[in-house]
């Protein structure tokens, strides 16, 4: 049957897509229905439609899933900022799960994922120590805050977010409350006119600091001496500035900040590492999970004192110093200058003398110092352990490259996205690097995004051997001349899509009860591992030998 625009549909939801919406399915048609969830049969009207799927408006739930829950904030479906709150949250961590899983199997062609059980949180509510708010005015003409609905500008007024931390009810209350009383407009995204643009509100979970920065269309704010004297009434109150953003644009930042009362940051700690937090400065937004996640890569790193790491995106050096502790010594790069002065204090802050910070680009500035180091030492850098925790859009080839040439013992990768880790994951795989394990943390309940953390290893590293197998180093019968090991490689990878050594096809041919040769290669290291053939591609080159008629 052919759907088209404005048709309506009833289906049930089969599965989840990787922006929460659910998936049905009817006649060979796919339809994407937001705020459906697995389990529902829902009735829905066709708002986009192609040859074989399309987009539906959720309209009634006929029968609702098991898994469907009543969802605690009453703006939740209008509010772009929660996709999965009517979802139970155990299964909005199955989601998760398998959106890494799919990734990894899907983009990166990895079919044996040692995945850990992901990371979720006993009160997955109030976890936020960071909010920015809109603020304007609704059709009525009634000043408002809150959130955009999803995919526009348009705001969803809510003070009382359920991810928030209490205090910025109060927070916004004085400052609509000021606004309204001194007749302060918000800034009109259609005129480029009014002043206040948002308000952002930060919160040190273990400090109790509060942060409250006011984004103008402007340099200052009227009567502000009321505004600071009602704000400081709040317990904890630490920071009060502006930060002047006169561009006619979707950035909410600008890059002056200016203080009106107190200090220029807020001070917080993950474990036992304190950090001092500026406005622009980039935090993990969840501090409950974020010790957890960075204990984890730190796990992965396995240190003991001798070693030298690179931290890359390293921020104001949460990772950093966190590795530091643990590290002979640590370099971290930051393309944010403010982000760099921020972790050389959070150092000093910390006594911490084993790290230095470099400001620039990460896929430019560790290619130069590789470069510069091999000019200036005659021989390459080396770092024992690489950490790279990138943006959305995942690594720069260049900085991939150079990791490659520096051959650290491991790579500890911390993404928040499961697509583009997986891109990079296969690219190091593909050069010399072996996924060892995955770990996902649920950074974000009651919303579609999922940190991970993925250790990998030098292939010659200690628990590796290196092999290279020549035809001519074994001793072959005349069965087993019928196919060269590349040949068997190539099958493999046409017909399975599985990439094949030369020792993972000499374990099976031994199982087999065919000669190797004595030449078979062992690693000169008494204490050395040699890595097993995993089951799926052992079954992939018995097929091989099969074929090519040499068992």
């Amino acid at each position: 049957m052919e759907y088209r625009k404005n048709d309506r549909i009833t289906v049930e939801i089969v599965d989840c897509g990787t922006d929460g919406e659910g998936i049905g399915k009817a006649d060979g048609f796919t339809v994407f229905i937001k705020d459906a969830v697995i389990g529902d049969v829902v009735s829905a009207k066709i708002m986009k439609a192609k040859k074989n799927y399309g987009y539906g408006k959720l309209e009634q739930i006929v029968k609702p899933s098991p898994y469907r829950v009543k969802p605690l904030c009453p703006s939740a479906r209008q509010c772009g900022g929660c996709q999965l709150q009517a979802l139970s949250y155990e299964q909005q961590l199955a989601f998760k799960e398998k959106k890494i899983r799919g990734s990894l199997e899907r983009i990166g062609g990895f079919t044996h994922i040692p995945m850990e059980p992901i990371m979720g949180m006993e009160d997955p509510w109030h976890y936020r120590n960071k909010a920015q708010f809109p603020v304007g005015r609704n059709k009525a003409g009634k000043l408002v805050t809150g959130f955009y609905a999803g995919r526009t500008h348009v705001i969803v007024e809510n003070r009382d977010c359920a991810l928030g931390v209490p205090q910025n009810k109060e927070i916004l209350d004085i400052v609509l409350a000021h606004m309204e009383r001194f007749h302060i407009e918000p800034y009109d995204e259609t005129t480029g006119k009014g002043l206040v643009r948002h308000i952002f509100i930060r919160c040190g979970f273990y400090t109790g600091e509060l942060m409250v920065c006011l984004i103008i269309n402007g340099t200052s704010i009227p009567h502000q001496g009321e505004l600071i004297s009602s704000l400081t009434a709040i317990p904890g109150m630490t920071s009060i500035s502006l930060n002047i953003n006169k561009k006619r644009s979707n950035v909410i930042l600008g890059d002056e900040v200016k203080v009106l009362w107190g200090q220029g940051y807020i001070t917080d700690k993950i474990g036992d590492i304190y950090y001092q937090i500026s406005p622009l400065s980039f935090f993990q937004v969840n501090p409950r999970q974020t010790v957890r996640l960075y204990s984890k890569a730190l796990e992965y790193a396995d240190l003991h004192g001798e070693e030298t790491i690179w931290d890359l995106y390293c921020g104001i050096g949460t990772i950093s110093l966190f590795l530091a502790q643990k590290a002979k010594f640590v370099r971290g790069v930051e393309i944010v200058p403010q982000a760099i002065e921020d972790a050389r204090k959070n150092a000093k802050l910390n006594g911490i003398t084993n790290a230095e910070f470099y400001v620039g680009k990460a896929e430019e500035v560790l290619p130069e110092y590789y470069r510069k180091y091999e000019e200036e030492h005659g021989e390459k850098a080396h770092a024992d352990v690489i950490v790279v925790d990138p943006p959305r859009k995942g690594c720069d080839e260049a900085l991939l490259e150079t990791i490659i040439k520096m051959q650290p013992e491991k790579v500890v990768y911390v993404s928040c996205d499961p697509a583009t880790l997986a891109r990079d994951l296969k690219y190091l795989c593909g050069k010399g690097y072996s996924l060892e394990k995955v770990f996902g943390a649920d950074m974000f309940p009651q919303g579609v995004h999922v940190e991970t953390v993925a250790l990998l290893t030098k292939l010659n590293a200690k628990q590796h051997i290196e092999v290279e197998l020549n035809l001519d180093e074994l001793d072959l019968t005349a069965a087993e001349s019928k196919a060269t090991y590349d040949e068997i490689k190539a099958y493999v990878l046409e017909k399975y899509g599985l990439k094949v050594s030369s020792l993972y096809i000499s374990q099976v041919k031994r199982k087999c009860g065919l000669d190797v040769g004595p030449n078979y290669n062992l690693s000169k290291k008494e204490d050395a591992k040699v890595p097993q053939c995993p089951p799926e591609k052992e079954s992939a080159i018995m097929e091989a030998l099969k074929h090519f008629q040499i068992t």
